[in-house]
């Protein structure tokens, strides 16, 4: 999320007063609004809609306000949802009311432009102007000066274990209204709805609130503040932390440091199984990891998250899932040009070629399976260029659909110029492409049909 200085607010509230009249100024709860309508997203607990709540507003604002400014507000809690993590394990995810959004997207827009000045340059997450790839880069450029060991200091279920008393102290040191104040200790106890029982939240600030982003960076401060006026090399993105130093004894210290620090002064507990020092080529930050040339420190993807999107692709092109080729297409596109959006600082052109080697090989199986009867298979290869003896004798055949699909039969039948006419993107030419900002966006070619 990108916070928002609507109508220069940070410049008329310095000192922390008035900040209640500012969050819930028209101006400023209509761009909430808007915000929150376009983030869309699931229904709280109360099953009320983000479509559903401008509508809602019209009939219903003038009491919430009026129970706001009394201090009777009582924020529903949120509804709790369980996602996979790539590790295996599961997230758990706090989605709140439509009406909580709003509120503390309000909330957020004014408070962003009184934190965001204090805080460190080198904390990338959830803050305008700044993104994981601007974290990326500089870890590039700082492991370039020869800070070669990297410490990742990983604080265990970070936004479970937000100790709220912490929490607030921090927030009340430049927040001095007492009802603003007050509410945002309300969203912090609100509870979660888990199979349809509410549970006390005692510690803790559900991941999927507007507020939570802005409270990560407030809360983790300290730890910023304290590595910056000692001159450490450092980046944050949330609480993905990595520290880097030149020797192996020096990366011991900053871990021992930085444990000393989240887990004295703010009370969290660092896990100790995750947080470790690795040489550089090793390291590894929000999905891409360093190599060293002639030219100096590149970027790759890094292994783990290479597994996963092949593991991805394994599954969107799985001759098990019976939809049309085109519809598979869709997603796959959707699928490769997201992920390569992501990953286009990666500087390894080879290896997205040969991916897609693999890539096509598994669309030639999808295709060949679909052909189905022999006779079918005999006649497309010769539409497709083979001659009508080797068509014959690879149609008829009854080897397997992975040791057809790299014969150089199929290869030369079902080449990368078919696959450019069914309209799928392959990942080398999405890398290209993104190098070359400028270019028009992709235009499907006109669709073959066999």
């Amino acid at each position: 999320m990108r916070s928002e200085d609507p109508a220069g607010i940070g410049e008329n509230i310095r000192d922390g007063q008035g900040l209640w009249e500012e969050v819930f100024s028209r101006e400023n709860l209509m761009i909430a609004l808007k915000r929150v309508e376009r983030n869309r997203g699931a229904a709280g607990v109360d099953g009320l809609r983000t479509e559903e709540l401008r509508a809602w507003c019209l009939g219903h604002w003038a009491e919430t306000r009026e129970a706001l400014d009394a201090g009777t507000y009582a924020p529903l809690p949120v509804r709790q949802v369980m996602i996979p993590k790539p590790d295996g394990g599961k997230r758990k995810l706090g989605v709140p009311s439509v009406l909580d959004r709003l509120i503390q997207q309000a909330v957020a827009q004014v408070l962003s432009p009184v934190f965001d000045p204090g805080f460190v340059p080198v904390s990338y997450g959830f803050r305008q102007g700044k993104s994981a790839h601007d974290a990326v880069k500089v870890a590039r450029t700082v492991i370039g000066q020869g800070y070669r060991w990297v410490v990742e200091v990983d604080p265990d279920a970070f936004f479970d274990r937000v100790n709220h008393d912490v929490l607030m102290a921090r927030v009340a040191r430049k927040v001095k209204d007492k009802r603003l104040l007050r509410l945002i200790r309300r969203y912090l106890e609100a509870g979660i709805m888990a199979d349809g029982v509410r549970q006390p939240t005692v510690e803790g600030t559900p991941q999927g609130s507007p507020l939570s982003p802005l409270l990560s960076n407030v809360m983790l401060d300290d730890f910023d503040q304290e590595f910056w006026a000692r001159g450490h090399r450092f980046v944050r993105y949330a609480d993905d932390i990595r520290i880097f130093v030149k020797s192996k004894r020096a990366a011991e210290r900053m871990l021992e440091q930085g444990t000393k620090v989240l887990e004295r002064d703010l009370k969290l507990r660092v896990n100790r199984q995750k947080s470790v020092i690795n040489p550089a080529r090793v390291a590894t930050l929000l999905g891409f990891g360093f190599y060293f040339t002639k030219a100096g420190v590149k970027i790759r993807v890094a292994p783990k998250a290479f597994k996963r999107m092949k593991d991805r692709i394994r599954e969107l092109t799985s001759r098990k899932w019976s939809v049309s080729m085109e519809y598979r297409i869709q997603q796959l596109n959707r699928y490769v040009r997201g992920w390569m959006g992501y990953f286009r600082l990666s500087l390894t052109p080879r290896k997205f070629s040969d991916l897609d080697e693999w890539f096509r090989r598994r669309m030639r199986q999808i295709r060949w399976k679909e052909w189905k009867r022999p006779r079918t298979r005999v006649a497309n290869l010769r539409k497709l260029g083979i001659r009508p003896n080797l068509a014959y004798q690879w149609g008829m055949t009854s080897r397997a659909y992975w040791r057809i699909a790299g014969s150089p039969i199929l290869h030369r039948a079902l080449a990368t110029e078919y696959w450019a006419g069914q309209g799928l993107i392959l990942f080398r030419a999405a890398w290209d492409r993104f190098q070359r900002p400028g270019e028009p966006p992709y235009a499907r070619p006109a669709r073959t049909v066999v």
